[in-house]
This record gives structure tokens, sequence and C-alpha cells, in this order.
């Protein structure tokens, strides 16, 4: 080896068995260093006449966890992975894979390669691949059907959901389970017993099942995968697994991979991945910022964001009291937080002694004075800044020093509303998305005179509960409501030049939000911020309020809706929209689904190219991660900012100029340079 080789691969021997040992931390994954030692050490092991068998394990927490991903989109660099596989494979003597912590992807095709299998009950084995917008593409799909056959194959490859030791025993994946502490002396005594019995090459082996699974698969989850690529690019690999000779189905599985791998789906996957990892990181900040204990959490409001966000922390063991003005509000708040737990039950997401455990540590009161012994106190009434900084000013008297006191505000002024407090450094946003108990978005909103180590504990405190944290700067909607505000806008404009609902809607569809604009007004409630005057009426939004067209809630909004909520166009509300479109003088006329992409989508890229001029973002990467996870933004497509990559930044910008905005100053940089952000 040379110098500059990690030595990440050694070779042991106990008797008449070696036992080829990876080290590469810290998930020993399959470096280009590993690859080479893999492949040297397995043929000084079969050179061996003394060597009448072998394993593999590794060190540290856990089996080889997959490919290393930061290789990924650079030049080859040491042995072919496939070919140190099939020379693994084809060993003359039995090899047995010792598998603790994980075995995904590349490191289960690693395992699978290996004539047996012995595993500890706390691992862990699939193929996750899927979810990085690619498929196994070391024969994992061609392997796996004739060791596991094709129904838990195809599950396998295309959920990408790992398998636990004592599932994968059953299924055939594992061939005999371990002591949790003695690994690597059973791998070894299991070795022994099948030097008898020789090699077992995988590829020799018969593909069983039933191929109908695939179809089935399709049906199942055509909601779930629309617009995705690599789902069905993995079920047409086991299906070819099927009906093809195993070097043909190899070749099938690489020109399958290598589509995905070079396409702009897997890219865009493989960015967010990421992305959500770089949002965790807090720009500025000392990695040793010591955090603030949170054993106690206050919520003031239990409406539908209060009791959601409350659901979160109890979840996690964390008592909370939780705050109303009346009565009838908090039993009817925490009459739903009991109501949905149950639900979860009676599907077996907890057991009924569960839910009882998490009531029993939610204190209800009417008392803001409870709130005292709180170490993180989170305000979640109504938008109004008069009433939040009344609570805050409240708070400043009840909470004990260095809790930290968040509003769960979506858009208004952090920094206003620590000035009703004579502890601004304790102050900052924690703006949960709805339902707060299912939505993964967490924009923590960082005020001028927030104390670093609030910030870091908001932060953390925001993992622990299952969020996606993402750092946001003061200013009107913050990341997200910002961005949303001008599509929203032009959404409008383009309904009064000849657009409907309905085709500006499609088009959001089509290109892979959950609903679009319209859609998504009627299900939040198209009366959510209106005047409530209805003798007033100065917009489309203010003559369908007025008519109590409120969206899904009562019946009916830009869309009509049946007992099911399955909407319809609406003639009522085309007629309001001529009506404006009249005495506004505006012509009809034919709008294409493009103009709708360029005054839509468009737009929201330059509010972004402005949010992180001015430093109300840390990174694009972060701007990507808010809409990916608080709005539905298609995985597929990386976030707006990395979608403008894909799209061109040079094109976005003229097409902007074309409809009459101001480009943003960066993204006019970026369009001159031909880059994305």
């Amino acid at each position: 080896m040379s110098e500059e080789t990690p030595n990440s691969v050694t070779l042991e021997k106990d008797g008449n068995v070696a036992v080829v040992i990876v080290n590469n931390p810290p998930v020993n994954a399959l470096s280009w260093h590993v690859r080479e030692g893999l492949a040297n050490h397995f043929a000084t092991a079969l050179a061996d006449d003394s060597v009448e068998a072998i394993v593999l394990r590794c060190d540290g927490s856990t089996f080889i966890a997959g490919a290393d991903i930061s290789e990924f989109g650079k030049a080859p660099r040491g042995p072919d992975f496939n070919a140190v596989l099939n020379s693994i494979e084809q060993a003359t003597k039995p090899v047995v894979a010792a598998i603790h912590g994980t075995a995904l992807g590349g490191g289960l095709e690693t395992a699978l390669v290996c004539h047996y299998r012995v595993a500890v009950p706390s691992a862990k084995l699939g193929v996750p691949e899927v979810k990085l917008g690619l498929l196994p593409g070391a024969g994992g799909t061609q392997r796996l059907p004739r060791v596991v056959g094709v129904e838990a194959a195809a599950t396998m490859v295309s959920s990408g959901d790992p398998l636990p030791a004592a599932k994968a025993k059953e299924l055939g994946l594992v061939d005999a389970l371990a002591g949790e502490d003695s690994l690597a002396a059973d791998a070894i005594a299991f070795a022994r017993t099948k030097i008898a019995d020789g090699p077992r090459p995988t590829r020799e082996r018969a593909v069983f099942g039933d191929v109908a699974i695939i179809e089935q698969l399709k049906t199942a989850n055509a909601k779930k995968w629309r617009g995705f690529d690599a789902p069905y690019a993995n079920l047409a690999c086991v299906e070819a697994a099927t009906r093809l000779p195993f070097d043909e189905g190899l070749a099938f599985e690489r020109q399958e991979f290598t589509k995905l791998m070079f396409g702009s789906q897997s890219a865009a996957q493989r960015h967010i991945f990421f992305a959500e990892r770089q949002a965790a990181k807090i720009d500025g900040l000392p990695k040793d910022t010591a955090l603030r204990d949170i054993k106690k959490v206050g919520v003031i409001g239990a409406g539908t964001m209060g009791g959601g966000i409350s659901m979160n922390f109890l979840q996690k063991g964390i008592p909370v009291t939780i705050v109303e003005m009346q009565q009838e509000a908090l039993d009817r708040g925490t009459g739903v937080i009991r109501k949905n737990y149950e639900a979860s039950a009676a599907k077996g997401r907890f057991k009924p002694e569960q839910v009882e455990q998490m009531m029993g540590i939610l204190t209800p009161t009417l008392n803001l004075d409870d709130l005292a012994d709180c170490d993180l106190i989170i305000e979640a009434v109504y938008e109004n800044m008069d009433v939040k900084k009344e609570i805050f000013a409240k708070l400043d008297t009840i909470a004990k020093p260095g809790a930290i006191l968040a509003s769960n505000t979506s858009y208004l002024d952090i920094d206003e509303i620590a000035t009703a407090t004579s502890r601004p450094g304790d102050v900052l946003g924690m703006h949960f998305f709805s339902p707060a108990n299912v939505m993964k978005l967490l924009e923590v909103v960082r005020g001028d005179k927030t104390a670093p180590d609030a910030l870091a504990t908001a932060m953390a405190i925001g993992k622990k509960i299952g969020k996606v944290a993402v750092v946001a700067g003061v200013c009107d909607g913050f990341i997200g409501n910002r961005m949303l505000k001008p599509r929203q806008v032009e959404a409008m404009n383009l309904l009064m030049e000849g657009a409907t609902p309905q085709q500006i809607d499609k088009v959001h569809v089509d290109f892979g939000m959950p609903m679009g604009p319209f859609q998504m007004s009627d299900l939040a409630g198209v009366d959510i911020g209106w005047h409530r005057d209805p003798t007033r009426i100065e917009s489309i939004r203010d003559a369908l309020a007025a008519k109590g067209r409120w969206g899904q809630k009562t019946g009916k909004g830009f869309y009509d809706y049946d007992e099911k909520r399955n909407p319809t166009p609406s003639a009522e509300v085309a007629e309001i929209i001529e009506d404006f479109r009249q005495q506004s003088n505006k012509a009809k006329r034919e709008i294409s689904d493009q103009e709708i992409i360029e005054r839509t989508l468009y737009p929201m890229v330059n509010e972004g190219a402005l949010i992180l001029a001015e430093g109300k973002a840390q990174r694009a990467s972060d701007i990507d991660v808010v809409w990916i996870y608080g709005y539905g933004w298609p995985v597929y497509r990386g976030g707006p900012m990395f979608w403008a990559g894909l799209e061109g930044t040079d094109k976005i910008v003229a097409a902007l100029e074309k409809h009459g905005f101001a480009v943003a100053p960066l993204l006019k940089e970026k369009a001159e340079a031909k880059s994305g952000f």
C-alpha cells in the first residue's frame, strides 16, 4: 500500500478461518481504499492453503453502512466495486458476512455476495438507494430476488425501508442470529460449520416468488410515487431478474443505475440529503456552545397549533404545561390531543398505556403563572402583534431566569415582540407548520438580540422532537411564507387575466406540488386574515369570503366541494372573477402553462435570492429544506434554489424581465455566470 492509502482493511487468522476486518470510521463506507483493501486481503486469504473459510466483519459501531456518497459524481478511483464483489462471490472457500449495526445499500450488496450471513439481533439490513433517487447498482436488484424472493425484494428496493435482523432471518436474508456481544466468535464458529458445505454463490441461486407483486406495488403507491423515477426503475430491475440470465440482469441494472445516477432527480435528492444535515449548523456559533437544559415546556394556546406543538414534546417524554383563557377552549384542546393519540393507538402506533403516559405529563391550566417552572415557553396564539407583546410582557415577570421565550408567529417581527421584555436575548421564533405534530419543518427565527445559546438550544430541541430545524432571520414571513407571497399574488393576477383556478392549480400539481395555490387557500381557509366586513369588497378573496366561500370547511371556496371534500369548478367563482376583470378593464386572454410557471415559480426564486442577499437565510440549501419539508416542494426537484440551477438562472432572469419583475441583483449575478445557487 502507498503511504497515502489509509489502512482501512486488515486480515487476521483464527486457525483455519481468515477474518477480513473493515475499519473506515465513522460508518465503514465503501471508499476506494476499502474496496482496494477488500480485493487485496480476499486474494491473500484465497491463496493461503491453510485457510478453509473467510469471515468479513467490521470494527466500530456498524457493518458497511453503504457507498461513500462523497465519491458520487467524481472520477473513479481504486478498483471497481462490482469487480470486487464478483471476486468475493466467486471465492472457492465459504465466505460469511458478520453483520452488526446497519448493512445498507452497498453494504448489503457486499453481504449478498458473501455465501452466508450472520447478524446480531439489533442489526438492520436494507437498500435505501431509492431515497436518494437511485437503485442498488452492484447487483442488489438481481441478488435479492434469489435470496428473499421477488415479493420481499420488490418491496425492499422500492420502499428503501430497512429490515430488522429477525425479519431478515425469517426471509432467508440472514442465515443465523449471533449473540449481541459475541458476533466475531459466533461468525467464526458458523464459518467452520460451512466448510464442508463449501461456497454458495448467490448468482447461481434461482429467482423465486410471484412477479405480480410489482404491479400491485405500483398501484398501491401511485400517489406517493407520483413524479419519481427511482421506484419504477428499481421495480423494473427486479422484474428483469425474473426473466433474464444473471449477467444480462446485471447489465440491465447497470444501465438503469447510470440513467438515474446522471439524471436530475438523483442529483436533487442527494442535494437535499446533504442540505438537511447542513441546515442544523449555525453559522458563526462555536460547536461547543453550551445548551440550556429543557426539562419542561410551556405552551400558550390549546388550539390547533398549540395542541399540535404540545404533542411533539409529550411524545418525547417532556412534560408540558398548556395554557388557555377559557375552560371550554382548554378542555376542547386537551380533548383533541387525547383523540389524536387514541387514533394513533388504534392504528398500532402507540400502546394504550403510552397514551396515558403522555396525557399524564400534560398539565392544562388557565393560569399563566403556572409557567414559572418551564425552561421553554412557546406562545401559539393568533397573529396579532399587540396580543403577542402583551403575553410576552407578562411572561417577562413570570418566567424563570434563563427560560427561552418563543413565538410560533408565522410572519410577525420577533425583534418587536422581544421589546416587550427585559430579556431580548431569551426571545426567538419557533415557527411550526400545521399540523404541528406531523409537519417536519421548524423555522427557528433569530432576533437581533437572541443569545447564541438560546438559538443553539432551540435548534437542538427541534431535532430532539423530530423536526428539521432551519435558522431564519427576522423579516415579513421569514423564509417560507415570504417566498409564498409573490406566488400567491401572481396567481391572483393570472386569474384576472384569463387563467382559471383549476388551470393554475393543475400546473403546480403537474410540477410535483401536493396542491396548487387555490387548493391550498381552500384547505387553509379563504377567510384567514380577512377583515370580516362583508360590505368591503376590494379583492376576489373579499368577494368569496363575503359570500361564505371560506374553503373546504364551508363546502365552498375557490372550488365547490361534495361531502367527501372532492372539488369541482364553481360557476359562482367564475362569475365573481369575471365581474372583477370587467371592473378593472382587464382583457381576457389565453394564458399558457409555461407563463404560469414563469409568473408563479420564478418569482419565488427571485425572492429567495433577496432573502440570501439580506442574510435572512444562512445558505441557499436552507431555503430548499424549508420548501421541501414545509410546503411539499417535490424532493426530486431539490427545492426552489436548486431547481433554479436546473432550470437555468439565465432563463429565469429573461422571463422575469419579460414579465416586468424587478430582478434581484444576486439572481442577475448567477444568470450572468450561468450558474446555480
